[in-house]
């Protein structure tokens, strides 16, 4: 679902110029030499940026801001826990939450290296999710809990971070990788006030994904051409091994994005810049 290119052709009522290059968050398909993308959800590649770097944006980035920016309405200076703080969307937010809300970031990751990059680009803590990561974070905290956690796990860890959570604390869900359901206390969620959540894009309407798409470019992408917000890429990996690709994230050692190249001779040049779409 992440792209990046140069527009070849554009449908009817569309104004964008022909041979613009962009990055996209595409509905499905981007796994080829050529690929359709909603005009909506296409955007400049920042300055400075390359086609293998605006190529890791897209889908991290839109989860990032749908998630912690409208679903959880992130406030100034509050305290964030991420899990899986160096995914694409782990390290979105953390620097989102941090540049633009100076917020107090937690995070968990599986490995010391992990953790440290969590902490290089501005969580104030990062912990181990194997061990007793709620009574860490809750020690970290002074016993004061989190306003807003992010997770892709969900399962029988639900309790646990709805405990964690300060009164009217809000709890998101990208995924639930552990397990579709869990079982809850709903007294003291109505008791806290608390808030669950989540979401999914692929379903959304390009209009949807289209206001992102321009909350993005007007208050993340200067930030990531003044250096401030950096896209990490574990690795570029030419189309044709492709197996090898997903067999990196299975193995589930990357920090940040696994790239597909599919044109070598383009892939590593950085785009003139363009007017604004």
């Amino acid at each position: 679902m992440d792209v990046s290119g140069i527009i070849d052709e554009v449908g009817p009522g569309v104004d964008v110029k022909i041979g613009t290059p962009v990055c996209a968050l595409v509905n499905g398909g981007g796994y080829a030499e050529s690929c359709i993308a909603p005009a909506a959800q296409c955007m400049p590649i920042p300055r400075g940026l390359n086609f293998i770097e605006g190529a890791s944006l897209p889908e991290v980035f839109f989860t990032a801001w749908n998630n912690l920016m409208w679903l959880a309405r992130l406030e100034e200076g509050e305290a964030l826990l991420i899990h899986g703080g160096t995914s694409g969307v782990g390290m979105a937010g953390i620097q989102i939450a941090r540049q633009l809300r100076r917020a107090v970031v937690f995070a968990t990751a599986s490995s010391q290296e992990k953790r440290r990059v969590c902490l290089a680009i501005g969580a104030k803590a990062a912990v181990d999710y194997k061990g007793s990561w709620d009574e860490e974070i809750r020690a970290l905290t002074e016993g004061a809990g989190i306003d807003v956690i992010l997770d892709g796990q969900a399962g029988p860890n639900t309790q646990r971070q709805l405990d964690l959570l300060k009164a009217d604390g809000r709890l998101v869900f990208i995924a639930s990788h552990d397990g579709e359901t869990a079982e809850v206390n709903i007294r003291s969620l109505v008791r806290r006030r608390l808030t669950i959540t989540g979401s999914t894009l692929r379903p959304r309407p390009a209009e949807y994904k289209g206001q992102l798409a321009s909350e993005l470019v007007a208050q993340v992408w200067p930030l990531i051409e003044d250096g401030r917000i950096r896209t990490h890429i574990h690795q570029a990996v030419p189309f044709h091994q492709v197996k090898d690709a997903h067999a990196i994230l299975d193995e589930n050692h990357q920090i940040g994005k696994v790239v597909l190249v599919v044109d070598q001779a383009i892939a590593m040049t950085v785009p003139e810049p363009h007017q604004p779409l």
